[in-house]
């Protein structure tokens, strides 16, 4: 897959300037489809050549002028037609990090336990950033009613994906510290 869906797919939240994007795949897509602000605005360049969204400019006092970018009905039926293909193939999980792990055995354990802390550290921050969105997304209901009731639900579908992403990383994480907290000789 390209960029391309995903900006196309954050782009049915509404209009948006391409910092406006950035923020939103900082915030919900980028658990799973990360880019950055400059990717983006290279894609909503091709996007506008092909037709998929309009452009417009809006001049701003004490600021540069800014585009701002929607879905056309094109961009839309592609956006379509790309939601209702099988995947092209299935997850493939690339991390630095269990690479590191596999190799531990050569290394020193206190910079494996500090890697993993680290690790940890970063899933809270994120886990505590996505239940923000998910409190603002609520906005006071409960999840079955949003689920029930809200206008789209694929945003909060997928916020759960990196919620229990995030849960699994802290689990994981929790277990590696036990196991390395036993191996490691007290000193």
């Amino acid at each position: 897959m390209s960029l391309k869906y995903a900006v196309l797919a954050a782009l049915l939240e509404g209009e948006a300037s391409g910092y406006e994007l950035s923020k939103v795949f900082d915030v919900s897509l980028a658990n799973f489809w990360p880019a950055t602000p400059q990717q983006l605005y290279r894609e909503l360049e091709r996007l506008a050549q092909d037709g998929l969204v309009e452009a417009r400019t809006v001049p701003q006092e004490r600021r540069p002028t800014k585009r701002m970018f929607t879905l056309t009905e094109a961009g839309r039926t592609q956006l379509a037609a790309f939601a209702a293909q099988p995947p092209k193939r299935p997850t493939a999980v690339r991390d630095e990090l269990l690479i590191k792990i596999q190799a531990m055995d050569g290394g020193d354990p206190e910079v494996t336990r500090a890697l993993v802390e680290e690790r940890g550290g970063w899933a809270r921050g994120k886990l505590d950033r996505y239940q923000r969105v998910r409190e603002r997304l609520l906005d006071g209901r409960s999840e079955e009613e949003y689920l029930r009731t809200a206008d789209r639900i694929g945003p909060y579908l997928t916020l759960m994906a990196g919620i229990a992403f995030e849960e699994e990383n802290l689990r994981w994480c929790e277990r590696v510290l036990g196991v390395l907290k036993q191996r490691i000789p007290l000193g």
